[in-house]
């Protein structure tokens, strides 16, 4: 998707795409008129209780531990804005853009289920914050992952209501205030139950899991064309990545890996020239690069199977309490974040496994008793030159960062509220480990296509199509091997064509459509 195009928030499910396109590329939200309808439909259940003297949670009491007291209507409006006020905690660095906008998407994604009870004003204008490219300034602190994601869902409902500070499409901080006058909206005025609906969701954590998911798809196929860039360096063999070998142990991301790897080293002409004394020599790779499709599918099956647990989330209403369909108004445990936080630290682990075994696979050509005739360190002269040596450094600090990272933030909770919400999940924690990541890898992956492609520039004989794709890539930004020159820059080149998806694009114009 595009920033030209429009994605259709209603009653229905939204998709992980529709996610990264609001978040990434500014694309437009519209909502459905069937789920307006459907919001002032339950809207009238509210206005019911509110007028009831028996007191309802959330409409007519205050909340967590203090949900004992039953508050007149004179106060309520104040209520509302108190706890918005009073919720929005944060503390820290500023939390990026992109999750901030996924975050406002998918709670308006829930208010347009109809279940929260908000008027339909309160989805309009969280709608028209989102299109005027209105970003509210949120810190990295806040949420314990439980109750909803609380203090980020709070400094956003902030920003409707005219307060706090934010940035609009990137630029410098400015008042709420003023970016709302700029931009024609109203600032609201909150009524029974909808300050409470803006802050009890998963959203933040959910959010990141979906960009993260997104990221990972395409860091699955860079793994992929590193490896088969790194078995060619190292002149080693593709047998190993037969189907039929693969079908001996029949799963599913393990196939995609070793297909992929396959297509991208295909009919190289280097591999060709090394096959004989390969078979004389050394028999077998070693498991960095030998075991690779059994990480990298490792990392797609657990890939398919958070991806489930996203989509059921994106087709979930959180919000307690929540207005069911038959208007009872009830208590529930759906803001718990515990099924994302799992999500959310599962990948952190296979992340690590992903970058550790691509760092070990980029030492490899830098041991000159293990890199099969180059030069120590990859280095034009050796002693004088270090050539990769740093590098290989700077892949080492970051996988074991990686490694810190997959301890999993689910497995803690601390007690809050006066022990009312006595089990927290930790995943809007485990959503930002897990973005740092992320990043880690796709640095890591980075490095080893720089130190492959540096490798097979050095070796006689033409590479294959698709890893001469890939360097070609690499080289319209990079020059070819030479004596020692500021890595940095060169090593930054090599990681915004992953991030950007450009080795992907280039590889796949050769070879076909990677899976």
């Amino acid at each position: 998707m595009t920033n030209k195009q429009t994605v259709s928030v209603g009653i229905g499910a939204l998709t992980i795409e529709d996610v990264v396109a609001v978040a990434r590329h500014g694309a437009e939200v519209a909502i459905d008129p069937a789920a307006l309808e459907e919001i002032a439909t339950t809207r009238t259940r509210i206005e019911e209780l509110a007028a009831d003297p028996t007191p309802v949670y959330g409409v007519s009491t205050g909340f967590g531990a203090l949900a004992t007291r039953h508050i007149p209507e004179e106060l309520r409006a104040q209520l509302q804005v108190s706890l918005v006020r009073s919720h929005a905690a944060g503390s820290g660095p500023e939390v990026e853009e992109e999750v901030i906008r996924a975050l406002m998407l998918l709670r308006l994604s829930t208010l347009c289920t109809g279940r929260t009870g908000v008027r339909p004003v309160v989805a309009e204008t969280y709608a028209a914050a989102l299109n005027a490219g209105i970003t509210p300034v949120v810190r990295e602190y806040g949420s314990l992952g439980c109750s909803g994601d609380l203090a980020p869902l709070a400094h956003c409902a902030l920003a409707l209501l005219g307060e706090g500070e934010v940035r609009v499409r990137g630029g410098e901080v400015v008042p709420a205030a003023d970016a709302l006058s700029q931009a024609g909206i109203e600032p609201l005025v909150l009524r029974e139950k909808e300050g409470l609906a803006l802050i009890n969701g998963t959203d933040g954590m959910l959010g990141m899991l979906c960009l993260a998911i997104a990221d990972l798809r395409e860091a699955a196929k860079v793994s992929d064309i590193a490896t088969a860039m790194t078995v060619e360096g190292l002149t080693g063999t593709l047998t190993v990545f037969d189907d039929d070998l693969q079908q001996l142990r029949p799963h599913p991301g393990q196939a995609d890996a070793a297909y992929n790897i396959r297509t991208v080293a295909a009919g190289s002409p280097i591999l060709a020239a090394a096959r004989e004394e390969f078979k004389a020599t050394r028999v077998q790779d070693a498991y960095s690069v030998r075991c690779t499709p059994q990480v990298a599918g490792g990392l797609r099956d657990t890939l398919a199977h958070v991806t489930a647990v996203a989509n059921r989330e994106l087709a979930s209403a959180i919000d307690n309490p929540v207005v069911t369909k038959d208007g009872r108004v009830s208590s529930n445990g759906n803001f718990h974040g515990a099924p994302v936080a799992y999500a959310l630290d599962f990948l952190a682990i296979v992340v690590a496994d992903l970058a550790s075994i691509s760092e070990r696979r980029s030492d490899r050509f830098l041991d000159p008793a293990r890199n099969r005739g180059l030069n120590a360190f990859l280095a034009d002269d050796p002693g004088v030159d270090s050539g990769h040596m740093i590098a290989q450094y700077t892949q080492a600090g970051i996988v074991s960062e990686l490694k810190r990272n997959a301890t999993p933030a689910s497995a803690d909770s601390i007690p809050s509220s006066a022990m009312q919400e006595d089990h927290v999940s930790m995943g809007w924690a485990a959503g930002r480990k897990l973005r740092r990541s992320v990043d880690g890898l796709q640095r890591v992956l980075a490095v080893e296509i720089l130190t492959a492609a540096r490798a097979l520039d050095m070796r006689e004989g033409e590479p294959a199509a698709g890893t001469a794709a890939a360097i070609g890539a690499l080289r319209a930004l990079v020059d070819a091997p030479a004596t020692d020159r500021v890595l940095a820059p060169e090593m930054e080149h090599s990681v915004q064509l992953v991030k950007g998806g450009d080795y992907v694009a280039a590889v796949e114009a050769v070879v076909g459509e990677l899976r």
